[in-house]
């Protein structure tokens, strides 16, 4: 990158950010099912974490709930992009309701990968947060066999079966620094621990903290511009913290950020967790160009060009009308 004047204020904007393949799928997939079966279309939970998506999809008809028994029988329910238990299927399917499935295929397959382990005997240490969405989901598809493990502090409470048939696996949007360290310790404990058959971390939200990681390195304030119950926006908070930067907020919007953090400030880094649309970043571009932050560059490490289908109970009805 190119030297800096000293009177020069600049912006280092992150890329990748924002929208990943999954959660992209998952917003699509509830406006394609509002234009194809009209309003109301039910969604359990957030379908992303992300306040302004919420919002904006309410206003278009969404009616979002917090459980499947909320949902009037026979109507139409999307499961978030954060995954369902077995359960939830069961409750969808004895209250006839038309159930559209917008769970991330990366979380699918964590799911499966439980599944398998579990029906080989295995116990699996599920590395995440508690009470997320994702770990309940995953943690329902084989309740018996899987332990939580919330982060470095909880695996000295870790008590296992056999210690030689023993896996983990973890929740898609954590820290990748932080899990590594927390298979580190396990392993020094567990030194059978069997490694996931490939990465459980998904591709978006590792290029989003390896981009967050360059940024931070030349920036001293970073902001990252997501809802403060996504996992992935917070954690890419603490990685900017962890690798330069004097100081990292989460922020909504342009509304949340506060002058007095750019007071004496001549570099500011600008990123989005995996759930925020782009207009809320152009909104921070432009408040922070109002305070003189107008030389912008981006920095990408890594490319991008992940997509996915759309659930397949979607693609065939509107398979149908074409």
């Amino acid at each position: 990158m190119e030297p800096q004047t000293p009177t020069s204020r600049r912006v280092l904007v992150a890329k990748p950010r924002g929208y990943c393949a999954g959660v992209d799928r998952a917003v699509v997939a509830v406006e394609k099912a509002l234009e194809q079966y009209g309003a109301p279309v039910y969604v359990r939970k957030q379908i992303v974490h992300n306040t302004h998506v919420v919002k904006t999809l309410e206003a278009r008809g969404a009616i979002f709930v917090d459980e499947t028994e909320e949902v009037p029988e026979g109507q139409i329910v999307v499961f978030s992009a954060h995954g369902v238990s077995p359960a939830v299927h069961e409750e969808a399917k004895q209250r006839n309701l038309r159930t559209i499935d917008a769970t991330c295929p990366l979380v699918t397959k964590v799911h499966n990968e439980a599944k398998r382990f579990a029906k080989q005997d295995y116990e699996i240490l599920l590395i995440g947060h508690e009470g997320h969405e994702e770990v309940e989901g995953t943690s329902g598809e084989a309740p018996e066999h899987i332990q939580l493990v919330d982060g470095l502090d909880a695996v000295d409470k870790v008590e296992v079966k056999d210690p030689d048939k023993l896996v983990w696996l973890s929740q898609t949007t954590l820290s990748v620094d932080e899990t590594t360290e927390t298979v580190a310790r396990l392993k020094q404990r567990f030194p059978n621990l069997l490694d996931p058959p490939s990465d459980d971390i998904c591709y978006a939200t590792q290029n989003r903290q390896s981009a967050v990681k360059e940024i931070a390195a030349e920036a001293q304030l970073v902001i990252v511009v997501g809802s403060e119950n996504s996992s992935n926006s917070k954690r890419l908070v603490e990685v900017a913290k962890d690798y330069g930067a004097d100081a990292a907020y989460l922020v909504d919007n342009a509304d949340y950020i506060q002058d007095e953090w750019l007071e004496g400030v001549t570099t500011v880094g600008v990123t989005s967790g995996a759930s925020v649309p782009e207009e809320l970043v152009q909104g921070v571009l432009a408040r922070l160009a109002r305070h003189g932050f107008d030389d912008v560059t981006e920095v990408e490490p890594v490319q991008e060009s992940m997509r996915f289908a759309l659930p397949h109970e979607l693609r065939k009805d509107l398979r149908v009308v074409s």
